[in-house]
């Protein structure tokens, strides 16, 4: 008769004190995940990674909190593969966009409505979803829309071209326009973006203030519950159709540079990127307001490489060659910090070779879910608590612009192939990027063996794109 008190008091407790397993509970216990991702910022235009002009001092403290790695690639060289690479877990020799490819009605190239993304196999898991800044993988309404692929809410640019001007005449929040004050000149239609580029006369709303202010409003809502916020803002890229020398002059106020000897893009250009700085900032204040800074995680990189103008453009991939479109280190590797408080050692770094198509095995493993079996990626997570982590064997890239151009990376060791589209034409350059980060001495001629074995490894990475002969000669 006492046992079976004792064992209704027990579930009494439990009931009350909450250590029941309950769906709900369980889920409460998983760390939120917030991924910011800046568009066309190099290896070197961060303090923390080198920079000695441009000021980020949040996210330097993120780096010297949390890990700084070295070795982190980008999905691509440009934007919506880049991204594709980031949401599905797949490299561009398996992933469906390999390129910045324009699509019907507008915008690029749409996610199939088959797919799986990050997104998706989080809200599965209990986490609420959201997507604010650039997406590229699909306009409203097509099957690459983001509430069709995961995301519980959506606030931004869904189309890339739209995407350049930073002060737009409308953002798009949930499918539908939501119209700023700000006022644009459209390109006409002969131009290349069709007539849906912009650059503003009167800049009353800039967009990255909108996106800090709904991330604010979305962490606020969801602090309760597990949530993924997929931060992709639109700093530094520029907007390609201003007038010349002004297509860095979006930003509200060039300080803290006004008063440098430098050109305006190069003001604007450095405003930007201390401008997400300070967003940054916001964000982590408010994550530990609301004390619940030690379970979430936080990641900062960068889509591709910089495209950066005047001064900057000769440093701001530095110690690397290239840039943006580039296959060379300048423009696939990127900055990465993550930073999570009571779980990540402060003031590391790290040297593990780690690439966008490994966050989506990455984050199942915070959720507690299985990846799809058939991914690219590799977790990182062992990495970032300091255990004993799993490493690539190789690392694929293609890209189907300027004549079409493949890399892989096993080891020290770094294979190119250009001009893919001519092979009377093609170029093929290894280099050892421990020895020569700039690759600057190509030993194909030394190694042909070497060559031989890399190339068959890039065919053997790559399967035939539906999509090939449609991206840019």
């Amino acid at each position: 008769m006492n046992r079976k008190i004792n064992i209704v008091f027990i579930l009494v407790i439990m009931l009350f004190t909450g250590t029941s397993c309950t769906k709900s509970e369980n889920t409460a216990q998983k760390p939120n995940i917030i991924y910011i991702l800046a568009d066309d910022m190099g290896y070197n235009d961060l303090g923390c990674y080198g920079s000695e002009l441009i000021q980020t001092p949040n996210i330097d403290r993120l780096a010297a909190e949390g890990i700084k790695f070295t070795h982190h690639y980008a999905g691509n060289s440009v934007c919506a593969p880049s991204r594709c690479a980031l949401m599905t877990g797949l490299h561009t020799g398996h992933c469906q966009v390999r390129g910045n490819l324009q699509w019907e009605p507008y915008g690029q190239l749409p996610l199939k409505a088959e797919t799986t993304t990050v997104a998706s196999l989080l809200k599965n898991a209990g986490y609420k979803t959201a997507i604010i800044g650039k997406w590229g993988l699909g306009v409203e309404g097509t099957s690459g829309d983001p509430l069709k692929q995961g995301f519980d809410y959506s606030y931004g640019y869904l189309c890339q071209v739209l995407a350049h001007n930073h002060c737009p005449e409308y953002l798009i929040e949930n499918g539908k326009k939501v119209y700023l004050d700000n006022e644009v000149i459209y390109k006409d239609k002969s131009h290349w973006t069709e007539g849906l580029g912009s650059y503003p006369v009167k800049r009353k709303q800039f967009s990255q203030d909108l996106f800090t202010e709904k991330t604010i409003d979305f962490i606020e809502k969801n602090q309760d519950n597990p949530f993924f916020v997929y931060l992709s803002v639109i700093i530094p890229h520029d907007n390609g159709e201003a007038p010349k020398g002004k297509r860095y002059s979006d930003i509200p106020s060039f300080n803290p540079y006004e008063n440098k000897d430098w050109t305006e893009s190069e003001k604007g250009y450095a405003a930007m990127i201390t401008h997400l700085d300070k967003d940054v900032g916001t964000i982590i204040k408010k994550l530990k307001e609301l004390g619940i800074d030690e379970n979430t995680l936080v990641v900062f990189t960068s889509d591709n490489g910089g495209d950066s103008p005047d001064k900057f453009h000769s440093i701001s991939n530095l110690p690397f060659r290239g840039h943006k479109r580039d296959l060379y280190e300048g423009g696939i590797r990127e900055p990465m910090i993550a930073w999570w408080p009571g779980s990540i050692e402060p003031g590391r770094t790290s040297s593990h070779v780690s690439a966008f198509w490994d966050f989506m095995p990455t984050a199942c493993d915070l959720a507690g879910v299985e990846a799809p079996s058939n991914i690219d990626g590799i977790s990182y997570l062992p990495e970032l608590l300091g255990k004993q982590q799993a490493k690539h064997e190789t690392l694929y890239f293609e890209f189907h612009e300027q004549g079409g151009k493949q890399a892989i990376i096993e080891g020290d060791w770094k294979c190119l192939r250009l001009n893919t589209k001519n092979p009377a034409n093609m170029v093929v350059e290894l280099y050892n990027i421990a020895n020569d980060k700039a690759e600057e001495n190509n030993l194909a001629d030394l190694y042909p063996d070497k060559v031989k074995h890399l190339i068959a490894l890039m065919e053997e990475q790559r399967t035939q794109n539906e999509y090939f002969n449609l991206y840019s000669k």
